[in-house]
């Protein structure tokens, strides 16, 4: 097979790469295209894309990026368009409108359907789900991370049963894993760098945002701090790029020295060797997170929120610990239990190892995904329709030439 794929993301599409080179040794001719550095992309030998797009829609872009997907699609002439994330879900099967087979992943609901999502998110959910259920016409396959997804999207209509497929997560490279937390060495030198001697660490890897949980989080490493002061939190992951959604610079800093903002980070494994707790305090309905499959191969205990995702990988009691969205006391609580039981949170992320390890595998995942793809592209082709006809585009629906 040498089926063309095209994989449209956002900003932080790299992070896909390892899914990527999987589903080029299935045999697929992959290019991905994103709005964020290319350099990644190259250095793994991927074909790469740059297209834009306004996450938070400040100012009407998104007629643009729908032209944007409709030219990509025009120039490098794919076989199969797979998506990930809010938007390109939605801008993809509206630029090409059944000339290409679109496969989408929703990898979570986002904010909109988050409990603290507000008046604002209650308005615009209606609207998501005219535009999830007009696009679903033009969509060959959607895949689903956890099956409360799948299971809302069926309920109201957004997709068609028969057309739905449920993959939890987008998989992890065990073995890359592993090597890479093999070459972080001794955590004691990190700590010491860090200014981290002598204390307990609770790690989070997350955006830095309301709708992450991460309010929450600062109040519970202050009732945490009342009991041990000997310990530090320590946030990983980007603030500033986030908008109107980024937690205040000024609250992580009232809450020092016991949380300690690092921003976004290259050796995320070497900070999760050093870790005794990783907690993800998300009010945001997330697909799978990685950052739970990392931090339980890793061997940590966790505590996460009853959400969407979060529910597919901690149970509560056997490999960490669940918490309310929003309840900062039971979060504390929860981590408290696991730095005052060091020998059962071993025992936790113990089990955590063997969980990641054996059901959310890069292999697997992959598998699934060129399974579907088979079946999307032995079905008959969609006749090809004029894309943005204004504009004189018009994608082939199947390539006939080589990659350029």
């Amino acid at each position: 097979m040498d089926s063309h794929v095209l994989c449209l993301g956002g900003e932080d599409h790299a992070l896909r790469i390892p899914f990527l080179l999987a589903l080029r040794d299935r045999g697929f001719r992959v290019t991905a295209a994103s709005s964020g550095e290319a350099e990644p992309f190259r250095a793994g030998g991927l074909p790469h894309l740059s297209w834009h797009f306004d996450r938070f829609d400040r100012r009407g872009g998104d007629l643009g990026a729908i032209a944007r997907i409709a030219r990509l699609a025009a120039d490098c002439r794919p076989d199969l368009i797979q998506t990930f994330d809010t938007k390109p879900n939605l801008l993809a099967p509206l630029a090409v409108r059944g000339a290409v087979p679109v496969v989408r992943t929703i990898n979570g609901m986002g904010w909109t359907f988050s409990p603290g999502g507000g008046l604002r998110a209650r308005l615009i959910r209606p609207l998501y789900r005219l535009l999830q259920r007009s696009t679903a016409r033009w969509t060959a396959a959607t895949i689903f991370q956890n099956a409360d997804d799948k299971t809302y999207f069926e309920r109201h209509g957004l997709v068609h049963r028969d057309a739905a497929h449920l993959v939890r997560s987008s998989g992890i490279d065990v073995a890359a894993f592993r090597a890479a937390l093999a070459r972080s060495g001794d955590p004691r030198a990190l700590r010491r760098q860090l200014g981290l001697d002598g204390a307990k660490i609770v790690v989070t890897v997350s955006r830095l945002t309301r709708q992450k949980g991460i309010g929450t989080l600062l109040a519970a490493a202050g009732i945490v701090a009342r009991s041990r002061a000997d310990t530090r939190f320590l946030l990983v992951g980007p603030r500033e790029s986030e908008g109107p959604f980024a937690i205040g610079a000024a609250e992580i800093e009232a809450a020092s020295p016991h949380v300690i903002a690092l921003g976004h980070r290259r050796d995320v494994p070497a900070l999760l060797a050093l870790a005794d707790v990783f907690v993800l305090p998300t009010q945001y309905r997330e697909g799978v997170p990685r950052a739970l499959l990392e931090a339980g191969l890793a061997g940590l205990p966790m505590v996460a929120t009853r959400m969407p995702g979060c529910t597919d990988v901690v149970a509560d009691g056997w490999n960490g610990y669940l918490a309310e969205p929003g309840d900062a006391p039971a979060l504390a609580r929860n981590i408290l239990r696991l730095l005052d039981a060091p020998d059962q949170a071993r025992a936790m992320g113990r089990r955590s190892v063997a969980l990641v390890a054996r059901d959310f595998t890069l292999d697997g995942v992959a598998d699934r995904y060129r399974d579907i793809y088979r079946h999307v592209l032995c079905a008959p082709p969609v006749p090809a329709r004029p894309i943005l006809p204004a504009r004189g585009l018009t994608v082939v629906p199947r390539a006939d030439g080589e990659w350029p």
